[in-house]
């Protein structure tokens, strides 16, 4: 019963077995309505030509005798009819039947009404006085003498022992059309449709297949392409779309996982070095005690100093990779100057900028409208990347900082000179853990700087763009929004 076509092909044995039963019966209801019918219409003159050859009414009363007589001639020739006779309000006076079984005094008139205004061109069903409820076909005439109706012949047609007859008649019928037609056509139906019903779901069947490679592990599965609008090959495109989804986040997994694992490679390395630094220092000062000079003390407490900052700058960089990451960075945006902020940062780098002899150049619009943004946020932006570009920029190179109104916001770049980045790492330069080059002398780092530029950017609305032609230069492009 898992299986869909074995619930598909039950489903449909039943729904043929209710139609074959529905149809038998709407049949035989129809085929026994036309017998009535039929019926009726060969009889309807039976009542007049009876009171042709009879009158049942002699001076007002019933002609016992004489209605006898006749009323024994005809059902000598035709013993499945009854014959009554009724007064004009439908009570019954006297009846003519094999077994004197009559259980109704008075008949409804209005159906014999009916046949007497139609002629018996009407299909009229009457009360049967021998089975109360139940209603038969019958022959009916109205009586009159000197013009005063006397009453009425009512004649049913199709006595008991007639229904019981073509009951029993009836019922061999339809074994025989049920057992050498209906069940024939059952038969034939139900095969077409089974071969049907496994034509219409060998795709289903295909796609199955194909889901239980790809969960037994082959991701290389594939549902075929029927290229067609059917739910089938929606659902075959759907699932290809949804495993190389999956793949693709797998690759993704696996990549980021790599960088993960270079990442606490990186972090640890950069943590042991200025523990060791600050370790060795710290002893060197225990030993010599009062022995050191007062230059060599400054100088190695310098280079703690130095090691301590390098390791605040980096858990705060781990930290807040973190919170951006996850949503929980606090952001505060306020209406901020720009100009004022890449000024400043300019200011910062300058003196870091001079000891490798490299020129920063700022061309920023003195016309930039206020912009909204969280001003530690953008400051921590424009400050990695101008860290950023002091690393990379060689000796005697340039930086150049420029700001201008673009529509609907203020647009930043923030270019250097030098060897520029390689074209194979220019989609993967803002990804976490990333770092190019951190072999290169004077570049230090763990190569989350980026990363983070990038996800404030995101929380600001905002993307940020590289141009390098890979040889002279590194261009970072990114815009704020003003204040609407």
């Amino acid at each position: 019963m898992k299986s869909l076509f074995l619930r598909i092909s039950l489903i449909f044995i039943l729904v043929l077995l209710i139609v074959g039963c529905s149809y038998v019966f709407i049949t035989a209801i129809t085929a026994q309505r036309y017998f009535q019918e039929t019926t009726q219409r060969l009889n309807a003159t039976v009542a007049e030509y009876m009171i042709e050859e009879v009158n049942p009414f002699e001076n007002g009363e019933v002609n016992e005798a004489a209605l006898g007589t006749i009323m024994h001639s005809m059902m000598a020739v035709n013993p499945g009819i009854e014959v009554y006779l009724l007064d004009p309000t439908g009570e019954i006076l006297s009846y003519v039947v094999l077994d004197q079984l009559v259980k109704l005094k008075r008949v409804d008139l209005a159906p014999v009404k009916t046949f007497i205004e139609t002629k018996g061109d009407g299909f009229v069903m009457g009360d049967d006085p021998r089975n109360p409820g139940e209603q038969s076909v019958f022959s009916a005439t109205a009586v009159y003498e000197e013009k005063q109706l006397l009453g009425y012949v009512y004649i049913i047609l199709a006595s008991e022992k007639y229904e019981t007859i073509s009951s029993g008649v009836l019922g061999s019928y339809w074994m025989q059309l049920t057992f050498n037609s209906i069940l024939i056509t059952l038969v034939v139906a139900l095969l077409i449709g089974l071969v049907l019903i496994a034509w219409l779901t060998r795709h289903l069947r295909t796609i199955v297949k194909t889901v239980e490679r790809f969960k037994d592990g082959d991701l290389t599965a594939r549902v075929p392409d029927y290229k067609t609008n059917s739910e089938f090959s929606v659902l075959g495109e759907t699932f290809n779309h949804m495993a190389d989804r999956i793949l693709d986040n797998i690759e993704e997994l696996k990549k980021v996982d790599s960088l993960r694992r270079e990442l606490i490679a990186n972090v640890s390395h950069d943590l042991r070095n200025p523990l060791a630094i600050i370790n060795g220092y710290i002893e060197t000062l225990q030993m010599k005690g009062e022995s050191i000079s007062a230059e060599e003390k400054e100088s190695y407490l310098k280079i703690i100093g130095n090691s301590t900052d390098k390791l605040t700058k980096l858990v705060a960089d781990l930290f807040d990779l973190s919170k951006l990451e996850s949503g929980q960075m606090h952001v505060k945006k306020e209406n901020l100057n720009v100009q004022e902020l890449l000024h400043d940062s300019s200011l910062k780098y300058e003196l870091l900028a001079r000891s490798k002899n490299i020129v920063i150049e700022t061309n920023i619009s003195s016309t930039l409208p206020l912009v909204k943004a969280d001003l530690y946020l953008l400051d921590r932006v424009i400050q990695n990347l101008l860290d950023n570009a002091v690393k990379y920029t060689p000796q005697d190179g340039e930086i150049s900082i420029e700001a201008n109104s673009v529509a609907g916001g203020v647009e930043v770049k923030i270019k250097n000179s030098g060897g520029g980045i390689p074209q194979a790492d220019l989609e993967s330069i803002f990804d976490r853990y990333y770092m190019i080059d951190k072999e290169r002398e004077g570049v230090e780092g763990s190569g989350l700087g980026l990363a983070i530029v990038k996800r404030i950017l995101e929380v600001h609305g905002s993307e940020i763009h590289i141009e390098s032609d890979s040889d002279t230069y590194t261009e970072f492009i990114f815009q704020l929004p003003v204040e609407a």
